[in-house]
């Protein structure tokens, strides 16, 4: 299996054509009765303390099935784009690709539905030698955003900020993530579809693994959530630490929005994320050590998990931190549907 995440273009300076990042990975399936499948059943039986009802559910196990396979290291890779192919592998040994592609206008052929937007094909060649199986060739495609040099980006959070998860709750992270249908957060589609309107870019930086790329993906597209460049983390069972702490990864997070800020040295930014984990300290780390990129930081506030005082407490200590305006919590996101201007 080939599978593409969605990743963006930028204009490289001084020239016509873009930069952009392929990024994916390649991963077999692991057969129903394969004795490596059961035992990551059993790991995960064991890890989320799963019974027989919950197990056999059609929500968990489509679910399961994002994470119950084998990461093919050392597949040839390959991109088509504009009538122009070009090799981004092999695969590492977690089965994952990343490679940067210069593109010449002419190769640009924009989806005229999606907005500025390339969709291109891509094949990989499984490695010999496996023992187990014969090489197969994979067919998978993929989307690219084109984001200009200058204009305004929102960096979102998804758990709790678009997509309700309960991260505190380790029952209902449980529940959510891997027992029932994604929710959006109420108001938060029809406002980034306002944003999105008015010309903005998005990028999806969170802690959720990139096993569920596909789901968040098709998720977005039923709950009208405008597509973007999505930034998830590495996860793998016999390394897995309590789903509940999945999120609190602040450095990595750090680095993934540090890295679009380089990127669109010209462009603004809104960091947008909730209260219930590190989102405003990242964030407000970021804010302070790039004022002249960071235009707001807007943290969607959770209630109701007995902290509310004390959370209060750590915002307003964090909001301090920032000129008058740049940090805002809201609860109902129609208080920030009207885009914030420029500070100062």
């Amino acid at each position: 299996m080939l599978v593409f995440f969605p990743t963006y273009a930028r204009r490289i300076p001084g020239d016509t054509r873009w930069m952009a990042t392929a990024a994916g990975m390649v991963v077999r399936p692991l057969p129903e009765r394969s004795g490596r499948r059961r035992l990551a059943m059993a790991v995960m039986r064991r890890f989320f303390d799963l019974d027989d009802d919950l197990v056999g559910q059609e929500v968990f196990r489509r679910r399961a099935d994002a994470f119950l396979f084998r990461r093919i290291a050392g597949a040839a890779v390959g991109v088509t784009i504009g009538g122009t192919t070009v090799d981004v592998g092999p695969t590492d040994r977690a089965g994952h690709f990343l490679a940067r592609i210069d593109l010449e206008g002419s190769d640009v052929d924009l989806d005229p539905l999606a907005g500025p937007v390339i969709r291109y094909a891509g094949r990989a060649r499984e490695p010999a030698g496996d023992g187990e199986h014969a090489p197969s060739d994979l067919e998978g495609a993929g989307r690219i955003h084109l984001v200009g040099d200058e204009g305004l980006s929102v960096i979102s959070d998804i758990d709790d900020t678009v997509k309700i998860t309960d991260v505190a709750n380790r029952r209902e992270l449980l529940a959510n993530t891997l027992f029932r249908e994604f929710r959006p957060v109420p108001g938060m589609p029809e406002t980034y579809r306002e944003w999105k309107a008015a010309g903005v870019a998005f990028h999806y930086v969170s802690s959720s693994p990139w096993q569920l790329a596909a789901p968040l993906d098709a998720f977005f597209t039923a709950a009208g959530i405008p597509a973007g460049s999505m930034h998830l983390k590495m996860f793998r069972l016999k390394e897995a630490t309590p789903l509940g702490r999945l999120a609190s990864r602040k450095r990595s997070k750090r680095r993934a929005i540090e890295q679009i800020l380089d990127d669109f040295p010209r462009r603004r930014f809104l960091l947008l994320g909730d209260s219930g984990e590190r989102d405003p300290e990242v964030y407000v780390a970021i804010a302070r050590r790039r004022p002249a990129q960071v235009r707001g930081v807007l943290i969607r506030r959770l209630t109701g998990h007995g902290k509310d005082a004390k959370t209060q407490r750590r915002l307003e200590r964090l909001a301090r931190r920032l000129p008058h305006g740049v940090f805002r919590l809201f609860t109902d996101p129609a208080e920030i549907r009207t885009l914030p201007s420029a500070p100062g």
